[in-house]
């Protein structure tokens, strides 16, 4: 069995990867099947970016399409960067989108945040599939570690003392928003017969 990520970031597929090859499925993104379309996020949800990605490429292949949406979200800043968690400040490094989240953070006393992942899977069933997975934690006033990327080394999680950047890649999948919903979905195949 294939599924085909609707990305070409090499970051999402290892992390697929390192859970679906003990069920011999093959990971392949756009880049494998020389797909080569810009899909805009035109969405007001993680959930309506997920459906736009996945949808778009379902067209293209008759493989199961897995979309994912996901960003951070603050709670005191009314769950931004949200949606926009990669496009925010575009442009500009990680370290210099973490002093401007620090700068809205300041005199707030709330530093509470989620990472967030939907999926959307299409090419499985006759509707699209949605799971979400959630890995609550709290934002940081200066980076620590070099592992993972994006807002990792900001995002302190509570139950490892550690922000995602300081986990290795095993503990990350663990318990990360897309380690949780790719669980979600391989429960969601077993309880279908699938695997």
């Amino acid at each position: 069995m294939k599924f085909v990520l609707a990305t070409s970031n090499e970051h999402k597929k290892e992390e697929f990867e390192s859970y679906f090859k003990k069920y011999n499925i093959e990971i392949l993104t756009l880049k494998d099947l020389n797909i080569n379309v810009d899909v805009e996020e035109t969405g007001s949800t993680f959930k309506e970016n997920a459906y736009i990605k996945a949808s778009t490429i379902a067209k293209l292949t008759p493989y199961v399409v897995i979309a994912d949406d996901s960003g951070l979200q603050i709670h005191a800043l009314n769950d931004f960067p949200g949606i926009y968690s990669a496009r925010f400040m575009e442009g500009h490094t990680y370290e210099e989108k973490f002093v401007s989240i620090n700068e809205k953070l300041q005199n707030i006393s709330d530093r509470s945040a989620c990472f967030n992942c939907t999926l959307c899977i299409m090419n499985l069933e006759k509707n699209p599939i949605y799971i979400e997975g959630k890995a609550e934690g709290t934002i940081l006033e200066s980076s620590k570690g070099k592992q993972g990327f994006g807002y990792d080394p900001i995002f302190y999680y509570e139950p490892l003392k550690k922000t995602f950047a300081e986990l290795t890649k095993d503990e990350k999948n663990q318990v990360s928003h897309r380690g949780l919903a790719i669980k979600k979905f391989i429960e969601y195949l077993k309880e279908c017969n699938y695997l």
